[in-house]
This record gives C-alpha cells, structure tokens and sequence, in this order.
C-alpha cells in the first residue's frame, strides 16, 4: 500500500478504510481556533508547535542566529502553543555541544528570545503564544563535548547489544538526587526567564524516560512503579513548589516506548510490544494529583524505532507497519488517557504524516474530548505558518506540506548537524545538508 503524505482526503479515507484504523475526521475545524484555558492562564488556539531541537545555539548554551530565526517564523505562525526545544540543565546533560543550555549567567539571553518571541506574535496576531521551556538531562545520549559521554539508568541489550556500557556509566542514585535539584532549578531559572510555564522531559528515551521501564534496577530510582518514576515525580513536585502558582510545570511524557518488558515501558509484561495503559495511566493520576494540568503525550524512540512516534513516508528503514498505523496508535492511545484523566489538557503527537487532512482528523478528537491541543513537530521545520493557514482558511496548504522524507533528521545525526527543512527552507539548509552529507 502506497506510503505518501496524503493530500487530498480521499486517499487518506481509502487507506483509513483499508487498514481499518478507525481514525475520525471533521469538516468542521473551527474547534481548534478556541481559546482553552489551563490554570491561571489562557492559550489563544488549540494548535501546538512541538520542541525541534535545533543544535545550533552557542557554545556555552546561549540562543545563536538560526535559533532567534527559528523561533521568530513559530511566532509568526500563530500557534497557540510553543513548545521550547530541549533546553539542558547540566553541562553533562547536554546531547550535543550546541544544545540550548539555561544557566544563571546566559539567563538575560533567555528572556531576549522569551520576549522576541511574545513581541513578534503580538504584532503579527493580535496574541501572543503560552511559551514552555523543555528541561533535559539527555542521559543515555549525552555528547557535551560531541563524543558520546553516556549516563544510563541500566543496561539495554536492545540499544548496547553485544558490547554493553561499563558499570561507571550507570548514574548513581546520589547523582540522580542532584539531576532532579538541577531539573527543579531549571524550572525557577524558565521562570525567571518569562516561560508560561517548564516541561520536565520524560521521553525518547533521554535519562527520565529511561528510568521509567528501570524495572530491574536496585535503590530507591528502580523496581517498583513508584520508584522508577521517582525522578520525574519530585522534580515536578519540586519545580511546583519552587515557581510561582501561576507558572505552568508539565512534561512531554513517553507512554509507550515499543520495546518488549522489561526494557520497555507501556507495554505488556509478556514478550509483547502492544501498549498496555495501565501505568501511564497510573502516572497521569499521581501528576493530576500533585496539580499538572498540561501533559504533552508521545511514544516511541527516535534512535531505534522513529516509525512509532514520527511515522514516516521515506527513511533509514522500511516500517514493519503503514504509517497510518502508527498515527493511530499514538492518536488512539492519547485518547485513552485522556478520556480517564479528563482533568488535564493533553497534546497530542504524530500528526505529521497526515498532511492536509490533519487539522481534520485532530479536530474530530478535541470536538471528541479525546485531547485538547494538535501537537506538530517535523511540520513546523517545513510549515511554521501552518497554524494560521488552518485558524484563517480552515486547511494546510499542500504545496507547503512536511513530506516526512527524514532528511531534518539525517542532517541532526551527522556530526555538527544543525536540523531544518532541506525541501521548504532550502535556502538555509540545503547548503547545511550538503556539506554535512561530506563529513
């Protein structure tokens, strides 16, 4: 079965059809232009610009020029959420030596950006954007230096395969302790910076995330539910304690990784990789209980199965499964939980693949109450304006469209890769794509 962007809704409901994949779809997308309102504060629509990490900031953490460009096409587009990319908060945390990096001495460089971003929005709008900071430790991937410097929760045969990490990179729970002050210091340094609000980054298998499925660790951070994701719940716990009540403290949360137990987490304890929602579920109630109400939901690893949380037309490997497919599972599977824990606003991923007909099908769940925000990532790097296509004419125009064709991400993983559209922003990246193709 064809594997193309869809961009007309015949084919997609043919394929829909096909692969009975049950997805909804609206003509009506008006339900994405409201307002929706989490805590104290207000975003102007439901479309959300997902965190792209753009490896291109300074050397010592600070927003450089393809940042502030990136960033002032995202205001201009009109979302009503912008997901701040993957932001560390130690040195040793960063995943490569340009990462974003927070810290009290660049602070001034953050709340330029913060206000850039605002200023822009407002003049091109008429509103201005929730802004939220994401806070990483990278973990397993960790390259501060642009060499690997991993630091694991366990061993994975899945990932080290016959050649696992020595015993000294597997952190310490005395180093986890301090990880989680620096996630809960980066939450006050989002602040003070003028964030709407922080994301403790629990996913993609960065060093949270991984602690999640730690199911044969030993020490307080592994074994037991209420161990493995103790690293996430204390520092938003911490971060909600430390930043004013006004201040919004979420994460973009992997509830589903894809990979059989025990070295995955959402899924079956047989030999499986089915999703089984009963802890994640169990996660969504202890956060809605310590007083989030914003979760931005994915699933999968974009190192090892990329086709489960960025289901793709073109990339390293042909997918066992269509593409369609893995946008339901992450749709579905998003709904779920929603519907369960209807008290927090959740974001949704993977729309991407859907084309023009996305605005649609994410339409018919927020009028649904399946979710309350459509979350875009590859689609900002080709389409930053894509929010006001679909707030003014109610579509995405297909000639603008993110073909899913993996380049953005070929050109993150050679080395001094700095991630963007090669097809739409051809400009600025192509000459960026060519010269790392010959490194």
């Amino acid at each position: 079965m064809e594997r193309r962007v869809y961009t007309d809704p015949e084919c997609f409901r043919a394929q829909n059809e096909a692969l009975k994949t049950c997805l909804p779809y609206s003509e009506d997308v008006k339900v994405l232009s409201e307002k929706k309102t989490i805590g104290s504060k207000t975003a102007p629509n439901r479309l959300v610009c997902q965190a792209m990490e753009g490896c291109d900031g300074t050397a010592d953490g600070r927003p450089d020029v393809l940042t502030y460009r990136r960033y002032r096409r995202l205001a201009e587009g009109g979302a009503g959420i912008i997901w701040f990319e993957a932001t560390a908060v130690m040195e040793d945390g960063r995943a490569n030596p340009r990462q974003l990096w927070i810290t009290r001495e660049n602070l001034d460089d953050f709340k330029r950006i913060v206000s850039e971003i605002k200023e822009t929005a407002l003049k091109k709008n008429g509103c201005t954007p929730l802004i939220l900071m994401q806070a990483t430790h990278s973990g397993r991937y960790s390259k501060p230096k642009g060499i690997p410097a991993p630091l694991i929760a366990y061993n994975n045969p899945i990932f080290e395969k016959e050649s696992p990490l020595p015993k000294e990179c597997i952190v310490t729970d005395e180093r986890l302790d301090a990880i989680s002050e620096a996630l809960v210091e980066g939450a006050r340094l989002a602040e003070a910076a003028g964030f709407d609000g922080v994301d403790i980054k629990c996913c993609h298998r960065y060093l949270n995330s991984e602690l999640l499925s730690a199911y044969r660790r030993a020490g307080k951070y592994g074994g037991s539910l209420e161990n493995r994701t103790r690293l996430l719940r204390e520092s938003i716990r911490g971060a909600i304690a430390a930043c004013s009540q006004d201040f919004l403290v979420s994460s973009r949360l992997n509830v589903y990784d894809g990979f059989p137990y025990p070295y995955g987490f959402g899924v079956k304890s047989d030999a499986s990789t089915e999703f089984d929602p009963t802890e994640p579920l169990w996660l969504l109630q202890r956060l809605s209980e310590y007083g989030v109400r914003l979760l931005n939901v994915t699933m999968g690893n974009p190192y090892f199965n990329p086709h489960v949380n960025r289901p793709f037309a073109k990339g390293g490997y042909e997918a066992e499964e269509h593409p369609l497919e893995g946008v339901a599972r992450m749709l579905e599977g998003t709904a779920l939980l929603g519907k369960k824990v209807p008290e927090i606003s959740l974001i949704c991923s993977a729309l991407s693949f859907l084309g023009t007909v996305a605005p649609n099908v994410a339409a018919a769940y927020v009028r649904d109450g399946g979710f309350d925000f459509a979350g875009f990532g590859r689609t900002i790097l080709a389409y930053p304006d894509f929010a006001r296509d679909i707030l003014s004419d109610g579509e995405m125009k297909k000639e603008k469209l993110c073909l899913c064709c993996s380049k953005c991400s070929e050109i993150m993983r050679r080395p001094g890769g700095t991630p963007g559209c090669v097809i739409r922003d051809s400009d600025v990246y192509l000459p960026i794509y060519q010269e790392k193709a010959r490194t």
